[in-house]
């Protein structure tokens, strides 16, 4: 791939794989293992751009940026990191839309990873199971920290629920803010994007545009 090509793919934002691009061999190492090599690469890239790591200030940077990019920012990568999604019949017969909405989104563009900034509503049509609310919030959490696009998160927000509840019937939206549009580029400050994707009876407007009615009521992204 050129240079020109791959400023173009970064700049529109879009990725041809619906499954996070993982090599087969990335979880062979461990997570210290991994601090430990990302901290040297990462004081290498510091001392390119003239840093001096002799200062109080920069030393503990390296260590401090690899951390927090192998257990905080990305820690959504490694499966075993999935939260536990405990299901739960449906005793009492609850057959009407259920929203949890305006969850945090803290994601990374994986272009340039800079922040993706936002939130994500998530509804859904009970059949035989039920969620935990919080659960909900969970598995939003842990598939936004990862580098990302927004369409592929969106996507596998709704595929994991959709499993996981043995139903089509779910809808998610996520309205982000993307840094790398905001701090770089067109460095426009005031737009934001929003990405939906639905299945099941979410297809049929009326029951989509119920959803909405409930979400326009809340959303605020200022």
């Amino acid at each position: 791939m050129n240079l020109e090509e791959i400023e173009s793919i970064g700049d529109a934002h879009i990725s041809g794989n619906i499954e996070t691009p993982l090599r087969s061999d990335a979880f062979e190492k461990s997570d210290d293992d991994k601090i430990k090599n990302i901290q040297y690469h990462f004081s290498e890239i510091m001392k390119e751009l003239g840093l001096d790591l002799t200062d109080d200030s920069l030393s503990g940077t390296p260590y401090r940026f690899a951390k927090m990019y192998v257990k905080e920012l990305f820690y959504g990568l490694n499966p075993q990191n999935r939260p536990n999604i405990s299901t739960f019949d449906n005793k009492y017969g609850y057959e009407k839309i259920l929203v949890e909405q305006n969850i945090s989104i803290d994601s990374s563009c994986e272009h340039h990873f800079l922040p993706i900034v936002g939130n994500a509503h998530v509804g859904y049509i009970p059949k035989d199971k039920v969620v935990g609310l919080s659960k909900i919030n969970r598995l939003v959490d842990y598939y936004a920290h990862r580098p990302q696009v927004q369409e592929r998160l969106c996507l596998q927000i709704l595929k994991d629920l959709q499993q996981t509840l043995g139903t089509d019937d779910v809808i998610v939206v996520v309205n982000a803010k993307h840094l790398c549009v905001s701090s770089r580029g067109i460095k426009d400050k005031n737009s934001f994007t929003t990405t939906v994707e639905y299945g099941g009876q979410f297809t049929e407007p009326s029951i989509r545009n119920e959803f909405f009615d409930i979400i326009n009521k809340s959303v605020d992204l200022s």
